[in-house]
């Protein structure tokens, strides 16, 4: 083989190669290509995210308010119950001592 049959056999499989090449490329490319029916149906599922998203959001601020305002009716009516339990207390404390002040005076 001589030196022009190797340039001429080299520059054939540099050839080659590149349409090869060139060709996966295509065919890359031909497969992977996303269609405009594809893209809206991700613009219609990104704006279904966002809209679930915000949802999300409203629907966790909503449950934020509530929790504060059940946490706040729980202590007012903590509040209510230890006044109540207090006034109880107070009230058979008074009842005992009017029942020892009627039990001293039948005695006597």
């Amino acid at each position: 083989m001589n030196r022009t049959e190797f340039i001429i056999a080299t520059a054939i499989i540099l050839f080659v190669a590149f349409v090869l090449g060139w060709f996966a490329n295509w065919l890359v490319h031909r497969f992977t290509r996303v269609t405009k029916a594809e893209i809206g149906e991700l613009d219609k599922m990104a704006q279904a995210l966002h809209q679930a998203e915000e949802t999300r959001d409203q629907a966790i601020t909503y449950l934020q308010q509530r929790e504060a305002e059940i946490t706040n009716q729980l202590s007012q009516t903590e509040a209510e119950l230890r006044a109540a339990m207090d006034g109880l207390r107070e009230a058979r404390q008074e009842a005992e001592e009017m029942r020892n002040y009627i039990e001293r005076q039948n005695q006597h």
